[in-house]
């Protein structure tokens, strides 16, 4: 079971990427650093709405920005390296397949599985 706190950092996590702008941003950031000009050119969003989503990212911890060393008015985004790894390892293990299980339904179906076939049937007369 996921306690409270982990599912208000995954919930933050899933909505940030459920935006198809956000999951395009990311995904470009997962390809290296990238500044505002570079991703407005490559995505074709506006500067207003790329920031917009580029803030919503980093709120999720998904993405952190610095300034230029030379000129402070550049900020490079890039994804958070220590996060994507959490991530990825959460998400693998939260999709593995071997997690299913086999289990006994709980409706009118399962509880076949707790009587006899032999009273299943019922003569008619």
């Amino acid at each position: 079971m996921l306690n409270e706190t982990e599912l208000k950092e995954i919930t933050a996590v899933l909505k940030a990427l459920s935006d198809p702008n956000r999951l395009r941003i990311f995904s470009e950031l997962m390809t290296g650093d990238s500044c505002n000009n570079e991703l407005m050119e490559t995505l074709g969003l506006r500067s207003n709405l790329l920031s917009h989503h580029l803030r919503v990212l980093s709120e999720a911890g998904l993405v952190t920005s610095r300034r230029d060393r030379i000129d402070g008015r550049w900020i490079y985004y890039t994804v958070d390296h220590d996060t994507a790894a959490h991530w990825h390892q959460w998400f693998s293990t939260f999709f593995n397949p071997d997690r299913i299980q086999k289990r006994v339904v709980c409706g009118p179906e399962g509880q076949l599985a707790f009587i006899p076939t032999s009273d299943l049937f019922v003569e008619t007369k």
